[in-house]
């Protein structure tokens, strides 16, 4: 990787605004007992700093962003779940974050999938997960929603309280829109 070249990982250009750029489809996958799934990583240069963050990863091209988080799911978790079972999207984020020691930006939209039956931690596959995910990417774990705000680490996206608590009643069919998105008005 170079300064200026591409990044290791899938879908990454330069965008617009001079920073690698991709889009993203991401998931809140709650298992049967409403428990949500997310990983945790770390960051390379500064191995002390953890941080959580939901299932997914950039699109491939000619993929719907649903077909990306149902291979996404595949990939980084072992389980299967049905493009037509997802809800959304129900939220939307433009971010620009530190990838590989470079500021990047990733246009994201998210989904919710629910599996009918509890699932545990070791029932979780990670050999799809990619070269890139081995190098930071360290354990999944599932979230019963009361431990969701005792996480004492970063979580990303980082309203992701927010974003359960507006869906915790059922989704109304709008977007939340999050990071720089965040006070546009909802479509």
């Amino acid at each position: 990787m170079t300064e200026d070249g591409p990044l290791p990982g899938e879908g990454w250009r330069i965008g617009d605004d001079g920073l690698p750029f991709r889009r993203a489809a991401r998931v809140l996958l709650f298992d049967g007992e409403g428990r949500l799934l997310l990983v945790q990583a770390h960051d390379a240069q500064q191995p002390e700093r953890i941080w959580w963050f939901t299932v997914g990863g950039g699109i491939d091209p000619g993929e719907t962003a649903r077909e990306a988080v149902v291979r996404e799911v595949l990939e980084e978790t072992g389980l299967s779940i049905d493009v037509d079972a997802l809800v959304g999207p129900v939220a939307a984020r433009s971010s620009v974050f530190d990838f590989f020691a470079r500021a990047v930006r990733q246009d994201e939209e998210f989904f919710v999938a629910r599996l009918g039956c509890p699932v545990t931690d070791e029932q979780l596959a990670t050999e799809g997960w990619t070269e890139v995910e081995r190098h930071f990417v360290d354990s999944l774990h599932w979230f019963p929603p009361e431990e969701l705000a005792a996480i004492d680490v970063e979580v990303f996206p980082v309203e992701l309280p927010e974003l359960l608590a507006w869906l915790a009643p059922g989704w109304d069919g709008t977007v939340m829109l999050l990071g720089d998105l965040a006070g546009q008005a909802r479509t």
